[in-house]
C-alpha cells in the first residue's frame, strides 16, 4: 500500500485558523458592545461574554488537538504540524468516531503512551453519510487486527 493521507485537507484550517477567527471576531464584537455599554446606550453584555467564553472553550477542545494522519503498509504517521511520529498498526488498541460533531472526528487509542499521549484525534475526509461510521474507522480497525 502506498502512503496516503487519512485526515482531511481542512485539518490545518480547523486547527489553526478557526480558533483565531472565533476568538478575535467575538472579542471584537464584545469590545464594541462593551463600549456601547460604557456610553450608557445598552446594558453590559455579560451574556455575550459568557457565550464567547463557552464557545471558545468548545472550539479549542474540538480543534486544537487535531492531528494529520497518514498510513502506509506498516504504520501510521501522526503529525501535529511541528513534529511527526510513526506508530505500528499493532500499537492501536481501539478506534472510535464521534458522530455528534459535524467534523465526525476519529480517535485512535494506543496500547501504550506515545509522544502525543495515549490517543490522537483526527478529522477524516468529509463524506456524505448520515449516522454510519466513516469507512476509515473500519479500515484502521482491520489494519490493527481489531474486530469490528
Amino acid at each position: 500500500m502506498q502512503e496516503r493521507t487519512l485526515s482531511s485537507g481542512w485539518t490545518p484550517w480547523m486547527k489553526f485558523i478557526l480558533p483565531v477567527v472565533w476568538i478575535v471576531g467575538f472579542a471584537s464584537g464584545g469590545a464594541a458592545l462593551w463600549s456601547g455599554a460604557a456610553k450608557g446606550t445598552i446594558p453590559p453584555p455579560f451574556g455575550f461574554f459568557a457565550a464567547w467564553i463557552a464557545g471558545t472553550a468548545f472550539i479549542l477542545w474540538a480543534t486544537v488537538g487535531l492531528k494529520r494522519i497518514r498510513a502506509d503498509d506498516r504504520q501510521l504517521h501522526v503529525s501535529n504540524y511541528l513534529r511527526e511520529m510513526s506508530v505500528p498498526f499493532g500499537a492501536i488498541a481501539d478506534v472510535r468516531q464521534n458522530r455528534w460533531l459535524s467534523t465526525k472526528p476519529i480517535t485512535i487509542h494506543f496500547k501504550d503512551k506515545t509522544e502525543f499521549g495515549d490517543h490522537v484525534t483526527f478529522m477524516p475526509k468529509q463524506r456524505f453519510q448520515f449516522w454510519s461510521a466513516d469507512p476509515t474507522v473500519g479500515e484502521l480497525r482491520k489494519l490493527a487486527g481489531l474486530a469490528n
